[in-house]
């Protein structure tokens, strides 16, 4: 499969997602999916919550998905949010730090046809991980 059909499939993925977001405060329906190094495919959706602050974001819901499944760690994911290019997140990014492979790929994308690639070095520079706790390594 070549890198293009990869980055197609995760979105698919994201849109089938985001088809399932629980909205009804916001009408903001988001849609990700993972890869795992392990080469699984894991998607989430955004649900909100009347009190807000419960509310999660699918980028989390299909991150945590993966982890729960005993993922190793996340090469890439890809997030469709409504008409826009919708980002992740400040919190999304810290997440994805903490479980992200070296050089993880996140695709912000309208569609299969309109996306672009970034790296998390890109969204989240100067970043705050594991090796910054004393002991420098995950628990």
């Amino acid at each position: 499969m070549t890198k293009k059909e990869k980055i197609e499939k995760l979105i698919v993925r994201a849109q089938e997602a985001q088809k399932k977001a629980y909205v009804p405060y916001s009408g903001y329906s988001v849609g990700a999916a993972v890869l795992t190094s392990d080469g699984d495919i894991f998607d989430g959706c955004n649900i909100e919550n009347a009190s807000y602050t419960p509310t999660v974001c699918a980028e989390r819901v299909a991150i945590f998905k993966a982890v729960s499944e005993d993922a190793s760690s996340i090469d890439a994911i890809a997030v469709v949010a409504g008409e826009d290019m919708g980002f992740p997140c400040g919190v999304c990014r810290q997440v994805m730090r903490e479980f992200a492979s070296e050089g993880l790929e996140i695709i912000v994308a309208k569609n299969k046809d309109e996306y672009e690639c970034y790296h998390l070095e890109d969204l989240l520079p100067h970043s705050f991980g594991p090796e910054n706790l004393k002991g420098g390594e995950h628990v």
